[in-house]
């Protein structure tokens, strides 16, 4: 039986945002949720669903946005 190529990149995409979750400094935890929300945002076109699709780009894009504003914080304080 082989497992296809978007359900690895979706069982990824949950086992980085749980990683994520075990995180003590926010920087490397808003990393692994940003890959993690690509994974899934990636299966979640895959498999079609309007819903989830909507729900992923805006949990990566707020990840994203959270490791911009941690990065502009730590210049701010250089």
């Amino acid at each position: 039986m082989v497992i296809p190529l978007f359900k690895i990149i979706g069982a990824l995409g949950i086992i980085l945002i749980s990683i994520g979750i075990l995180q003590k400094k926010r920087k490397i935890q808003d990393i692994y949720y940003a890959l993690g929300g690509v994974c899934l945002l990636t299966y979640s076109i895959y498999i079609n669903d309007l819903i989830f699709i909507v729900l992923q780009i805006i949990f990566t894009l707020t990840a994203i946005y959270d490791l911009i504003k941690i990065n502009e914080h730590k210049r701010k304080l250089n």
